[in-house]
C-alpha cells in the first residue's frame, strides 16, 4: 500500500520527501508508521522503475531540496492498481481505505463502481471475528462483553460503510462517462 499511497499523493503534486511522510503519516500512520528506513527505499525503488523522479531545487538557506514528481509511467501505475486492487485492497479496512483515498483520480464513473461494487460484494459476504467450527457467530450469541463489543461496533461500521456505498453508486450509475476516456 506505501507504493499506492505515494503515487497517489504524487498524482495530487510534486512533493519533498519530508511532506511525502506528513501526508502518509496522516493517512495510515496511526496503524502503521512509515520510518524513514521503509519511506526511502520505496523512494528510490520507484524511481529506479521510472514511475518517479527527483528534481533538486536550490535552498533558500540550507542545502538543496529535492522534489519528487510522478512521471507519465507512474500515473499509469496508479490508475491500472485503482482499477484493479488486489483482493487484499478490497478486504482490509486499511488498504481499503487507501484505495479510497486515491480513487477519484479515476475519472471513468464506471471504473469508480468497479471497485466499490467490489467492496460491497465482499461486504455481503458473511463474516465474522469469531468462529463456532466455519459458522460466523453473532454478538447475540456471544456472553463475553468484549468480544460483543467487538462484533456490534463492526455491524455499526459495516452498516454505515454500506449506506455510504449505496448513495455513492447510485450517484456514479447516475454519471456520464468522461469524454475521450
Amino acid at each position: 500500500m506505501l507504493k499506492l499511497a505515494i503515487l497517489g499523493f504524487l498524482h495530487d503534486r510534486p512533493l519533498h520527501g519530508y511532506e511525502l511522510r506528513r501526508h502518509l503519516a496522516a493517512l495510515t500512520g496511526h496503524i502503521r508508521p512509515i520510518s524513514d528506513g521503509t519511506l526511502y527505499p520505496a523512494i528510490k525503488r520507484l524511481e529506479a522503475d521510472g514511475l518517479l523522479v527527483r528534481e533538486t531545487e536550490p535552498g533558500s538557506v540550507a542545502a538543496p531540496r529535492h522534489t519528487l514528481h510522478l512521471t507519465p509511467a507512474g500515473r499509469a501505475a496508479l490508475l491500472e492498481r485503482l482499477r484493479t486492487p488486489e483482493q487484499l485492497d478490497i478486504s482490509d479496512e486499511n488498504r481499503w481505505f487507501t484505495v479510497l483515498a486515491f480513487l477519484r483520480h479515476l475519472h471513468d464513473p464506471a471504473e469508480q463502481a468497479a471497485v466499490l461494487r467490489r467492496r460491497l460484494a465482499f461486504l455481503g459476504e458473511p463474516a465474522s471475528f469469531f468462529y463456532d467450527g466455519a459458522r460466523p457467530l453473532r454478538a447475540e450469541e456471544i456472553t463475553d462483553p468484549f468480544r460483543s463489543g467487538i462484533l456490534l461496533i463492526a455491524r455499526a461500521t459495516t452498516g454505515a460503510e454500506l449506506a455510504w456505498l449505496h448513495d455513492v453508486l447510485a450517484g456514479l450509475d447516475d454519471s456520464p462517462a468522461p469524454p475521450g476516456d
